[in-house]
C-alpha cells in the first residue's frame, strides 16, 4: 500500500449532501498490515482485521480496548450478537476463530474446506455464518451453533466482499471476473451471475434493501449501481481507485467509498436510479476500507503514514469522519 500524510481539510459538498470532514484522528500504532472493519454498535467497539490479531477500539474515545492474538492473516469479522459471538476468517490458517463478545477472547475455532477465507458475513435469514474463499472460488457456509462448515457453495469467480438483505438473498462480488453473484442463501445455490462491467475488480459492497440496489466499488475507479432483484446495471459513477470497501447510509441515502489514493468519495443518491458524486473528502493514503455507524452517520477508517509493500507499516492511525 503506498502512503503519504494525513490530510484532513473539508470538501464543501453540494446539497442535499452534508458537509463530510476527518473530525478527530487516533494513533493506534503497532505492526502489521490490515484489512476489514467491522462496527459493534451497542458496544461502542471497532473490530480491525490486523494480521496476527484483531484490535478492538472504543469508538467515543478512540482507545484500544483489546487486541485478540492468535489470528493467521486475519482478514474480516462477522458479528453474531444474539449468541455473543464474532467470527474472524484466518485466511493463512485456513479457519474461522470463534470470538467471545463478552470477554473478548478465543473460545474455538472452525475448519474450512476452502482456501484462504476473506470476507465473512453473518446471514441472518438462514443464521448461517457465510466465509468467502478468496483462493477457492467457493463459500463456506457455517453452522455458528454446531461450530461446523455444514456445506460450500461453488462459484464462477474470486470472491471478495457479500452482503444479504435478511430475507435470504445474498450477493458477492467475484473479483477477478468484474461479475456479481446472486445467492440462495436457503438452498445454498447460486442463482444468477450479473456483469459488472465497465467495473474491473469489484471489491467492497453495500446494498440498499429498501430501493433494492447492490453498490459495488471496483479498482479501476467505478461504482456501479445494480437491480438487486434481475441485476440490471441502474448507474454508474466514476470514484477514485482501488477502494476496498463501501457504505450506504440509508437515513442520509449516502454512499461512501475510500480510496487507496486517500479520498473518501461521497455520492448522493436523489432516487433508487440516479446518483450524484457530491464530495471528495481528503483521509490518508491506504485508507481503502471503512465502517459506518448507521445511528450517528459516522464513518471510520484506518491507514498509516507507512503502509508500503515489503516495508513495515508506521503510525498505524484511526480516522473518524463525521458531518458536524
Amino acid at each position: 500500500m503506498a502512503l503519504t500524510t494525513l490530510l484532513s481539510a473539508p470538501v464543501t459538498a453540494s446539497a442535499p449532501a452534508a458537509t463530510y470532514k476527518v473530525t478527530q484522528q487516533y494513533a493506534l500504532g503497532g505492526v502489521g498490515g490490515w484489512d476489514y472493519l467491522t462496527l459493534h454498535v451497542p458496544a461502542h467497539q471497532l473490530f480491525i482485521a490486523r494480521d496476527n490479531r484483531v484490535m478492538v477500539v472504543d469508538t467515543t474515545s478512540g482507545k484500544l480496548v483489546q487486541e485478540i492474538p492468535g489470528m493467521q492473516h486475519a482478514h474480516g469479522v462477522a458479528l453474531v450478537p444474539d449468541l455473543h459471538r464474532a467470527y474472524v476468517s484466518n485466511g493463512h490458517g485456513n479457519d474461522i476463530s470463534v470470538v467471545d463478545l463478552d470477554t473478548l477472547k478465543v473460545t474455538g475455532k472452525i475448519a474450512v474446506s476452502g482456501k484462504d477465507p476473506d470476507a465473512i458475513i453473518y446471514d441472518r435469514a438462514s443464521e448461517h455464518v457465510l466465509a468467502m474463499n478468496g483462493d477457492s472460488n467457493s463459500i463456506s457456509v457455517i453452522d455458528p451453533t454446531s461450530a461446523k462448515e455444514i456445506t460450500t457453495i461453488a462459484l464462477a469467480g474470486n470472491p471478495e466482499f457479500a452482503a444479504g438483505d435478511g430475507a435470504g438473498n445474498v450477493y458477492v462480488n467475484l473479483e477477478d471476473k468484474g461479475e456479481l453473484a446472486h445467492i440462495d442463501s436457503h438452498a445454498n445455490t447460486v442463482r444468477d451471475t450479473w456483469s459488472l462491467a465497465p467495473c474491473e475488480g469489484p471489491t467492497g459492497l453495500a446494498l440498499d434493501s429498501a430501493h433494492k440496489r447492490l453498490f459495488s466499488v471496483c479498482a479501476n475507479g467505478w461504482l456501479i449501481v445494480t437491480d438487486a432483484t434481475d441485476g440490471h446495471q441502474v448507474a454508474k459513477v466514476a470514484v477514485n481507485k482501488e477502494p476496498d470497501a463501501v457504505a450506504y447510509d440509508p437515513q442520509t441515502q449516502t454512499i461512501f467509498s475510500p480510496s487507496r489514493e486517500g479520498v473518501l468519495n461521497v455520492i448522493h443518491q436523489d432516487d433508487a436510479d440516479h446518483y450524484t458524486a457530491v464530495a471528495t473528502v481528503p483521509t490518508m493514503k491506504s485508507a481503502r476500507t471503512l465502517a459506518l455507524d448507521p445511528t450517528t452517520h459516522t464513518l471510520y477508517l484506518v491507514g498509516a503514514k507507512t503502509a508500503e509493500r515489503g516495508k513495515p507499516v508506521n503510525g498505524f492511525t484511526l480516522l473518524v469522519v463525521s458531518a458536524p
